[in-house]
């Protein structure tokens, strides 16, 4: 079980970065940074044996207790995770976190409503809907998708979760509807919290989101025209070893490791490489609804 000593040092590791200004991405909006106690049950549930090994091998990458400080994550919280997907990462983090703690977590993922929805899709949100049973009623799932939204009233999260989605939204034109919806089911001073795989700057994000990749700006600017504020961004998912050049895009890099496509398999040297570099060079932002 990791250390309350060693939490309390991740915790000084989450004071955000500055960045290089741009027009449409000032460093801080005008809220200021939550300031947060060491939190102990957090450190101890991403310690847990409970989690899946192949998860927790992750966190060197994607570090959650440092991350999710950042965002503000603090007890009693109605947290909204946007497609959490079947691995469940941030589930097993999140939904153990809202039963100890007196939150609540909500995973939104799958339109059970849509015309179009898959057999095979309401399938893998029943088995969502059966592993979060276990949390009782601190955890439920809701439909989300292109025809009904987000499946959460108005003024109802005190948190939102994106985790690497936006590269499918940008390809679909969905990012604008979806910050929209964000937006509507935050509560006044609600934070959205986005990691994504970020491209450089200045390129089109139609050239970038098939690879995985979107640029930082076009994030912000989307959330800022939704209405949202730039709270905060951090470079604590940044990995300049990264240089995007990959042959399959982002599934290239752990933790997806594609290795052949179109034709093309890795070479043995190719795949050490790319396994070398590790998971995404990632954007690290907090935004808030205004009060």
């Amino acid at each position: 079980m990791r250390s309350l000593t060693l939490a309390a040092a991740l915790l000084a590791l989450t004071a955000p970065v500055a960045l290089a200004q741009t027009p449409d991405a000032p460093a801080r909006g005008s809220a200021a940074a939550p300031v947060h106690a060491e939190d102990a049950v957090l450190a101890e549930i991403i310690a847990s044996g409970t989690r899946a090994p192949a998860n927790s091998a992750r966190d060197q990458h994607r570090r959650p207790y440092e991350a999710l400080t950042f965002w503000g994550l603090r007890p009693g919280l109605t947290v909204v995770e946007i497609e959490p997907g079947g691995a469940g990462w941030w589930t097993e983090i999140l939904a153990p976190y809202a039963q100890r703690t007196g939150g609540e977590y909500v995973a939104a993922w799958i339109d059970l409503e849509a015309p179009t929805v898959s057999d095979r899709a309401r399938e893998a949100r029943d088995g969502l809907e059966q592993e979060l049973a276990a949390f009782g009623g601190s955890a439920r799932a809701v439909n989300f998708g292109p025809a009904s939204g987000l499946g959460v009233e108005d003024g109802s999260a005190d948190m939102i979760l994106v985790a690497r989605a936006f590269h499918n939204w940008a390809r679909a034109d969905l990012t604008d509807r979806y910050m929209a919806e964000f937006f509507r089911a935050l509560k006044p001073g609600g934070v959205l919290a986005v990691e994504q795989h970020r491209a450089e700057e200045g390129l089109n994000v139609a050239d970038t989101a098939s690879t995985g990749y979107v640029p930082e700006s076009y994030v912000i600017r989307a959330a800022q025209a939704a209405g949202f504020e730039l709270d905060a961004r951090s470079e604590l998912n940044a990995n300049a070893a990264d240089d995007r050049d990959h042959p399959f895009g982002v599934w290239t890099l752990p933790p997806v490791r594609r290795g052949e496509q179109d034709g093309r398999t890795l070479t043995q040297a190719e795949r050490a490489a790319f396994d070398a570099i590790g998971e995404s060079d990632r954007m690290t932002l907090r935004f808030r609804k205004p009060e």
